[in-house]
Order: structure tokens, then sequence, then C-alpha cells
């Protein structure tokens, strides 16, 4: 039994392709003019159109992304940057048992 070539459409982006992407994606968002240093699939798919030449759908992008460069969705947190931990602990210690006792 031989072994046969893959049947389908090859990729529109080739190994050396990818890895060029792959550095401009590592130099964050900001490097390529976007205002957060945040990834969407639409900025992704037009540093690749950048690089490379090559315009991709969101999909392919996506498969680009999570099958080809092996990352995978990650949401930034939502957590105020002034945060005070022990203000809130402060707070649940104390005024907290104050305004439950007073229903």
């Amino acid at each position: 039994m031989r072994r046969r070539p893959a049947t389908g459409r090859p990729p529109k982006l080739d190994d050396a392709q990818v890895e060029q992407v792959r550095t401009a994606l590592e130099q964050g968002a900001q490097a390529h003019g976007f205002e957060a240093d945040l990834w969407t699939l639409e900025r992704v798919g037009l540093v690749v159109g950048r690089v490379t030449g090559v315009t991709l759908s969101r999909a392919s992008v996506w498969r680009l992304l999570t099958g080809r460069l092996g990352w995978s969705l990650q949401r930034p947190e939502r957590r105020a940057v002034e945060r005070d931990e022990s203000e809130i602990a402060r707070w649940i210690a104390h005024e907290w048992p104050r305004i439950k006792r007073g229903r």
C-alpha cells in the first residue's frame, strides 16, 4: 500500500509565510498600528494581508491561529486596574456585616 498525498485544496500560506505571520503577531497589535494590544480575527487578517499579500477569511484566520500556530482563544480579564484588594477585604469584614444586619 503506497501512501497518497493529501487531497483537497492546498493551504494558501506555506510554512515560511506562517512563520512570518507568527513573528509579526508576536510583536503585538500596537506594533502594527492598532490602538489596543489586543488581537481580533479582523486584525490578524489585516496583518496576514500586509505580511504575505494573501487575503484570508475569518474562518481561515481562525484555522491558521488554532491549527497551524497552535494558539488558543484568550479573553482579557475585566478587572479594574485601580482595584485595592486590602480595601475590599476591609469592606467585606467590617462594612458588609453592618449593612447586612441593618435589614
